[in-house]
């Protein structure tokens, strides 16, 4: 159970009543549930697409059906129709990978040649003006109240920390400068990674597979807070991950080549963007393949992002009857 909630002033939360799941105002260590009247809408997609959060401001300090955080098991606090990953995204992380490719390929090169030869190629990649992004499912997004099941067919499944946009008004061919407003809110989201199945034996130059690798069941945790917009500056925020208690990741969103105004207006020119969208902007350096050390049964990950509270996600290994 979750007992204190983000450091916004106030966030939504999606929570189970029974076999229901019901949306809820958090604010401090309280939840109150929300039914249409209160949101002015007539579900949460509703409600983001109007954007209008000052009305459930004013509720934070009303009386109500307020109860204890703790007492409550909180879900993910999103419903997206489309779920877009932003890959290869923050500076130091993009380096090393490039930094590793080359030396796999050439193992006498200096380690000074290797960091120049990565840098001007990261710095090529940037002024292209293009972010890699890519496709997730969205039945593959669950709260940290599920435990992660890691599948018994590999033994390199990974973790990446993410700061996610989750859209508001419909966004279809916006310019970066409008991009933003096109933003709800923000959450956490983890994307769990099988590292051998992203580039399978035998395709060659085909490319990747990010279906395989990204898209098991429960790969996507996701929250447990939706912050509205206004609370956070996307530009700086601080993403820590620890596994187990030891810091993994550690990095601000200040390293992000490819800003969250950048990626929506860029995937915006393809296709529409939807309320309740999550667009993932990429994790920073230090993920398992870093250290060469994958996810295990009883491993824990603990995420936190800069206002947006604290995610736990429990590892227990894939058992089949």
């Amino acid at each position: 159970m979750i007992a204190n909630g983000p450091e916004a002033p106030f966030a939504l939360a999606r929570y189970r009543d029974g076999e229901e799941v019901r949306l809820g105002l958090v604010a401090g260590n309280r939840i109150r549930p929300l039914d249409e009247e209160d949101l002015g809408a007539a579900d949460l997609n509703g409600f983001l697409a109007a954007g209008d959060w000052d009305r459930l401001e004013r509720l934070v300090d009303a009386d109500g059906p307020w109860r204890p955080l703790a007492e409550v098991t909180l879900t993910a606090p999103v419903e997206p129709r489309h779920v877009l990953q932003a890959g290869a995204n923050y500076r130091t992380h993009v380096i090393q990978l490039i930094m590793a490719g080359i030396a796999k390929a050439d193992r006498d090169v200096p380690r000074d040649e290797l960091r120049a030869r990565a840098e001007a190629a990261m710095d090529a990649r940037a002024a292209s003006g293009r972010a890699i992004i890519f496709l997730g499912l969205p039945g593959v997004v669950v709260g940290d109240d599920e435990p992660l099941v890691l599948p018994d067919y590999s033994d390199e499944h990974d973790w990446e920390l993410e700061l996610a946009a989750v859209v508001g008004r419909e966004a279809f061919r916006v310019s970066p400068e409008d991009a933003l407003a096109h933003v709800a809110g923000y959450t956490i989201v983890n994307d769990i990674t099988t590292r051998d199945r992203v580039f399978p034996g035998g395709a060659g130059e085909i490319g990747a597979d990010w279906f395989r690798s990204k898209n098991a069941p429960g790969f996507l945790p996701t929250g447990p807070f939706l912050v509205p917009a206004r609370f956070l500056d996307p530009s700086d925020a601080r993403v820590v991950l620890e596994l187990n208690g030891e810091v993994m990741q550690d990095a601000t969103t200040a390293e992000l080549i490819y800003d969250v105004a950048a990626i929506i207006s860029d995937a915006s020119q393809t296709t529409r963007l939807f309320p309740g969208d999550l667009i993932l902007t990429g994790s920073p350096a230090g993920n398992g393949q870093h250290w060469g050390r994958f996810l295990k049964d009883g491993d824990v990950m603990t995420g936190r992002i800069t206002m947006l509270g604290e995610q736990v996600v429990r590892c227990v290994a894939e058992t089949r009857s």
